[in-house]
């Protein structure tokens, strides 16, 4: 994890009362000398928990160091949403538990979705960690880390709701980019899904505190500002008893200066209309959206607790693009659901082929306990479910490497990211491609090298799998 510059959230105007009331719900100071680590696994909205835990522990005195194989004290923000994602936190765990073993580190604290998901489970089966902490302890690390380090054994679990979703933070994405979390928390309870569970009810962030967190990141030179919720379109529901998103995105795009916004995790009941003209008409607003669909059976939609079906998501999507033009799509799908069958997958299958989405992604049912599908009688092997998930990304993989010819020989704009030693040269993204899930734009420099952060033009002459090759011309 790089450690970047400094960004707040303006809950108060003074840093200094705010330094202060940090320190003291924190658990007061911590030894300088004491060096501090972190890995943060999962999604975006767990990185900005992450910068918020780094951000206390920076203002209570403790070193923080960018490899934990370095720390005296490593933390483990973990992910729990689904196998994959529990098993890569587990095997962070026991990399950093050999560490301890052999003196180079002297304890482990896990928190993150893992920890608030398998509160006794890890302290009793992982004899190396020294302190589980839930999301709601968040506010208490500076206390837990001095503990683990007087040797005791901590869990702490307090109520989900004191996860404060206000803040200060340290990056950690480069310095021209931000994630800008509005929300905590879900209400949709899909039932697949434990983050309901897991994270608690949703709870929006005022629209005052989110325009000065991001006039704050922009003025600090980000380019792009990433909107993250677990369901950004729910945004304002809770606190205003309206879908706010719209006016919150018009408020951020009034800030006087040069940046643009990416929209992430919309549900798709929720694509009002406002919201597409908001999306359309505010030149900021990149025409990008992420939209989780999952499926396009109706039955299993309905299955999932989620609504719609393949003539109605059909339409949004036609919608969508009919008002937004040079929109780009990125949605996710699920295959092996309990209870798809061989005519549902068709269905899926037959949709990912006709909508043709310019971004996608797909993985395979898992079997998530205390989830209401967990319990479904007619639940479908993982040879089945991974041989669906297979051939939904061979037909995506497909369409992308059409839409890639029809790039070449055209012009796109990127944001320039850096060198790429391992491919000999330079990248970045364009508004077409979100950081961490989606490609990359690899080109040549004929002439003077733009700066990191820039917005420059790359002339397209070939791709490679799903990435745009290209030249830059000073």
């Amino acid at each position: 994890m790089i450690l970047t510059a400094f960004c707040q959230n303006m809950m108060t105007n003074n840093y200094e009362d705010y330094r202060q009331s940090v320190t003291a719900a924190a658990g007061g100071l911590g030894n300088m000398s004491t060096k501090i680590g972190m890995v943060s696994l999962g999604c975006a909205k767990n990185r900005v928990d992450a910068e918020m835990l780094l951000f206390t522990l920076k203002q209570a005195g403790f070193e923080l160091v960018a490899d934990p194989a370095m720390s005296d004290v490593a933390i483990v923000n973990t992910c729990g949403f689904i196998e994959d994602a529990k098993q890569e936190s587990i095997d962070e765990i026991l990399e950093l538990a050999e560490l301890k073993k052999e003196g180079r580190i002297q304890a482990i604290i896990v928190s993150g979705c893992l920890a608030e998901r398998y509160q006794k489970e890890i302290l009793k089966e992982l004899y190396e960690v020294d302190a589980v902490i839930g999301i709601g302890a968040n506010g208490k690390i500076v206390d837990v880390v001095n503990k683990v380090l007087e040797g005791k054994r901590v869990e702490s679990f307090p109520d989900k709701l004191c996860l404060d979703i206000n803040g200060w933070r340290i990056r950690t994405t480069p310095f021209y980019y931000a994630y800008l979390k509005i929300a905590e928390g879900c209400d949709n309870c899909c039932t697949y899904c434990a983050i309901p569970n897991i994270r608690g009810k949703y709870r929006s962030r005022r629209i005052e505190d989110i325009v000065e967190e991001a006039r704050t990141l922009v003025g600090n030179g980000v380019r792009e500002l990433v909107i993250v919720a677990q369901d950004t379109s729910r945004y304002g529901e809770d606190l205003y008893n309206k879908l706010m998103l719209p006016e919150l995105l018009r408020e951020i795009c009034k800030i006087d200066k040069d940046f643009y916004v990416r929209v992430l995790y919309c549900y798709p009941d929720r694509i009002t209309d406002e919201l597409i003209d908001t999306i359309a008409n505010e030149p900021k607003v990149l025409k990008y959206i992420d939209l989780p669909l999952q499926h396009a059976s109706g039955k299993i939609l309905k299955r999932m607790n989620r609504h719609g079906d393949r003539q109605i998501l059909t339409e949004l999507i036609k919608k969508l693009r009919d008002r937004i033009p040079k929109l780009v799509i990125r949605t996710t799908f699920m295959t092996g659901f309990p209870g798809e069958t061989e005519e549902d997958f068709i269905e899926l299958s037959e949709f990912v082929r006709d909508m043709r989405f310019e971004r996608m992604g797909c993985f395979a049912y898992s079997q998530e306990e205390d989830t209401p599908a967990a319990s479904f009688d007619d639940q479908i092997s993982d040879e089945v479910k991974k041989h669906r998930h297979d051939i939904i990304m061979e037909q995506q993989s497909q369409i992308m490497a059409e839409n890639c010819v029809k790039m070449i020989g055209k012009t796109v704009k990127i944001l320039f990211e850096g060198f790429d030693r391992y491919a000999e040269c330079y990248y970045g993204r364009s508004a077409a491609d979100a950081p961490e899930v989606d490609g990359k734009v690899f080109f040549t420099v004929e002439g003077k090298k733009p700066n990191v952060g820039d917005i420059i033009e790359i002339a397209i002459t070939d791709y490679v799998d799903v990435d745009l090759i290209g030249e830059y011309k000073a």
